[in-house]
């Protein structure tokens, strides 16, 4: 495992943290004794960075988390949590939540603690109810030990919020498909300047980065390379390229995404990637936005929806379909994915929405998303929906 420096405190973290957002599941729960098995498995294999936040998996990720940093695991970490910003309505919210993380985490302190998915307008609200005299005291008291901020705005709100509090790190969507999007790299490069801890979040930009058979056109590009990687080891390579950035979050729920990206974070050097190599990640970074139809990450903040559609998932179905085919396949798949026979038997196709907007508001990436809702039902639900329906529950045995 390699490490780099976080700026401001001098701490040696790995460049690779683990994200709790998207831990294995269950019958719709944290599979509960796999998921601590991985991530003590990171730490067990050099990872010393943990994030998870109030909101991730129904408010159970901290829960998990603390249960897994049990056994002496909690003092071989840096543990980072976040606190609700758009639940906050007064001063006292502030700190019931953050007592309240403190005990699902099992812990007495938070050591990097965010403000959770600030854009401009949501700290303009939160500054006037004491969000830096929190911040100020739960430092004090030692509830926290360092201060920082996620971020899903626009490039001039980043700037702003960076140049307001001496906060010691923050937290941005990047990768290479992003470099123009929300802070992007820009705000990378000031945030650097000011002497902030970089932490990148979505770095495959919700797996379709990561992708074992990419589109053909960009596997041609891959092909070309005189060092063979694979889809996932080019996109974090090319982050860890930066010297900018502190480090990478990973949601890591399967074993084998573990053990590559513990592999290539025991190699990746800032400053290695060639000129050529550098290029062939641009072509791509092209390609991917000429087939992309959605720019989903899956973050999930949409959800739930009040009729039940399941957004983040009918855009992975639409964008696989533009993006790696064949057509009928990722139908059949959609069909029966939204259907909802494998969870809780309610459907969520794109067709039920009612452009109620409720979505639009949560979205961090600024997505029409009932406009484009009505796109993916126009082109994913024909007449044979209910053939490829039957057709699968047939296949999977379930029970109707």
């Amino acid at each position: 495992m390699l490490y780099r420096k976080m700026p401001k405190n001098g701490d040696e973290l790995s460049i690779l943290g683990f994200g709790c957002m998207r831990l294995p599941v269950q019958e719709g729960k944290i599979d509960e004794a796999r998921a601590i098995r991985q991530i003590r498995q990171a730490i067990d294999s050099g990872v010393n960075y943990l994030d998870t936040a109030w909101p991730y998996h129904a408010g159970e990720s901290e829960v998990l988390l603390g249960k897994a940093l049990q056994d002496g695991y909690r003092d071989r970490v840096r543990v980072a949590t976040k606190l609700p910003s758009w639940m906050i309505t007064n001063r006292d919210d502030m700190d019931r939540y953050l007592d309240a993380q403190l005990k699902k985490l099992q812990t007495d302190h938070i050591d990097y603690y965010l403000l959770h998915a600030l854009n401009g307008t949501l700290w303009d609200t939160l500054k006037p109810l004491g969000v830096l005299d929190f911040l100020e005291q739960a430092k004090q008291d030692g509830r926290i030990v360092n201060a920082g901020f996620s971020f899903h705005g626009l490039a001039d709100e980043f700037t702003r919020i960076v140049d307001a509090y001496p906060w010691v790190f923050c937290q941005i969507q990047y990768n290479y498909l992003d470099e123009n999007y929300q802070a992007g790299t820009a705000g990378l490069r000031h945030a650097a300047e000011k002497g902030l801890g970089v932490v990148v979040m979505e770095p495959l930009r919700g797996g379709n980065l990561a992708a074992a058979t990419p589109p053909p056109a960009v596997q041609t590009i891959w092909d070309e390379a005189a060092v063979k990687r694979t889809p996932a080891e080019w996109a974090l390579r090319w982050i860890w390229n930066l010297p900018e950035v502190t480090l990478i979050l990973s949601g890591m729920n399967d074993e084998a995404q573990i053990e590559e990206n513990l592999a290539i974070a025991g190699t990746a050097e800032a400053n290695t990637l060639t000129q050529e190599e550098l290029d062939l990640v641009a072509r791509a970074s092209r390609t991917y936005q000429e087939l992309m139809k959605v720019g989903c990450t899956g973050c999930g903040y949409c959800m739930p929806c009040p009729v039940n559609v399941m957004i983040p998932i009918c855009f992975e179905e639409y964008n696989k379909m533009h993006m790696f085919g064949p057509v009928e396949e990722v139908k059949f798949r959609y069909a029966f994915r939204m259907s909802g026979e494998l969870v809780d038997g309610q459907p969520g196709y794109a067709s039920q929405c009612v452009a109620c907007g409720h979505c639009v508001d949560q979205c961090p990436q600024n997505i029409p998303i009932p406009e484009v809702l009505a796109r993916v039902a126009a082109e994913m639900e024909d007449a044979n929906l209910p053939e490829r329906v039957n057709i699968a529950r047939k296949i999977f045995r379930v029970k109707v």
